[in-house]
């Protein structure tokens, strides 16, 4: 089995039985979406989700984020990962948003990767999540998927990214990134994957290598 053939087996599983895919991180505005993104680096959504009412009750918008000091942001976080560098992002994030632009969060890719603590991926999950854009940001579960199925053999999540965009869809790539992620946080876990399980068995290219005598 080739790689083509592997992608249209996986995207048209999905895409037949998973066809709505959504982040499972709370927002209900762009702004608490990158908030929400930028505390969820190798951080649980799960946990993120535990923080982040009581933050966005304090600093609901950039505005507000922006007059606050990291160490007046740092409480509401100190439960995820690495705290003391989120909260300084976050405050740093909101100003530059207010001082660049306007405190709307721009769509470019360019201009998300501009503001503090937005690396590739977190601009890859707004431009997809909220702005509808074709493309595929590449966390750690996408990573790791993508290279146990088969899709990609790349080094880099930017390797990884180029690989995914060249066989999906267009119309689909956004949903992909979901579709990838869920997958593999509750079946293609890290540690002990659920192969017995899992429906991409089919297309996939380590279930096959372990089948082998």
């Amino acid at each position: 089995m080739n790689r083509k053939q592997r992608f249209e087996g996986i995207v048209g599983w999905f895409a037949e039985n998973r066809p709505v895919a959504e982040t499972e991180l709370h927002y209900q505005d762009v702004f608490q979406l990158l908030v929400a993104v930028i505390l969820s680096a190798q951080c649980t959504d799960k946990r993120v989700n535990l923080v982040t009412p009581a933050l966005f009750e304090r600093f609901p918008d950039a505005a507000s984020l922006a007059t606050a000091t990291q160490d007046e942001v740092l409480p509401y976080v100190k439960s995820v990962s690495y705290p003391n560098s989120k909260a300084a992002h976050l405050v740093s994030m909101a100003r530059k948003l207010l001082s660049d632009f306007g405190g709307k969060v721009p769509s470019d890719i360019d201009a998300l990767m501009s503001l503090p603590g937005v690396g590739r991926k977190t601009a890859n999950v707004i431009a997809s999540v909220v702005y509808d854009q074709p493309v595929i940001a590449v966390d750690t579960h996408v990573f790791r998927v993508s290279h146990r199925l088969g899709l990609s053999d790349g080094k880099t999540p930017e390797a990884v990214e180029k690989d995914l965009e060249r066989y999906i869809p267009v119309d689909k790539r956004a949903v992909s990134h979901h579709w990838l992620i869920l997958h593999g946080r509750y079946i293609c876990t890290a540690r002990n994957p659920k192969c017995s399980e899992c429906p991409l068995t089919p297309w996939c290219r380590e279930f096959a290598h372990k089948q082998q005598p």
